[in-house]
């Protein structure tokens, strides 16, 4: 017996075939930016966050979650990871292969492959249903889908930055952010941010905010630091 259809899953179903076909379209497949998931994504993104605050903020109470808490669990239920684990379980990567022209096919696994297209398309998923279905019904899909993240974030809360600067301390030395990339027009800011080690560097991460940027740069050094180590 297959299981009930999740809420966003059913939502993606009632989607209208043009908005259905511009979730799944990457940027590079259509000549025209208004075709792809893009604008999309910029206005899921928005949703998602709400979404996930409204939910959270009369859950946890004041004395424990201050903002500059909330913020970080907030942060790691909808980071990029988190994204992906959602899209892999609604099916996300299997359409938009599907989805993707004949003669883009290779280039398109290799896409579905990276956590900011996955998380790219999660968002406009998102958006899409916000402008179909409207805000309620897909707040509540939203915070249905992200359960088991938003439950791991506040159970197991991460902080990259915090864990990276307690496994360098360790070595007697220090980390660096540096702003590598800015893409994007200014709606739609994308930052790519470097982790330095004595001028070394030691991992990378992108996000449409310099904070997240460096939580991913962080998380993605210290998961290295920790291979070197098991190696």
């Amino acid at each position: 017996m297959k299981p009930p259809m999740t809420l966003l899953a059913q939502l993606l179903e009632e989607l209208p075939e043009e908005l259905s076909r511009q979730v799944f379209t990457h940027a590079s497949w259509s000549e025209r930016p208004e075709d792809s998931y893009t604008r999309l994504a910029f206005l899921g993104d928005s949703v998602l966050g709400l979404a996930i605050t409204a939910h959270l903020y009369p859950r946890l109470e004041a004395e424990r979650f201050g903002a500059g808490r909330l913020t970080k669990i907030r942060a790691q239920a909808v980071s990029g990871p988190s994204c992906r684990e959602v899209a892999e379980r609604l099916g996300l990567p299997q359409r938009m292969q599907a989805s993707a022209p004949a003669g883009v096919q290779a280039s398109a696994a290799a896409l579905l492959e990276t956590d900011r297209v996955l998380a790219s398309v999660t968002e406009a998923l998102i958006g899409a249903c916000y402008l179909n279905a409207g805000y309620a019904a897909t707040a509540e899909a939203v915070v249905e889908a992200f359960e088991p993240e938003i439950e791991r974030a506040l159970q197991n809360p991460v902080d990259f930055k915090s864990a990276l600067q307690e496994l360098l301390a360790r070595r007697g030395a220090a980390v660096s952010y540096e702003i590598t990339a800015e893409e994007g027009p200014p709606h739609d800011r994308r930052y790519t941010v470097t982790a330095r080690v004595d001028g070394r560097p030691l991992g990378s991460g992108s996000g449409r905010s310099k904070k997240y940027a460096e939580q991913q740069a962080a998380r993605v050094s210290v998961e290295r630091l920790i291979a070197e180590r098991a190696g």
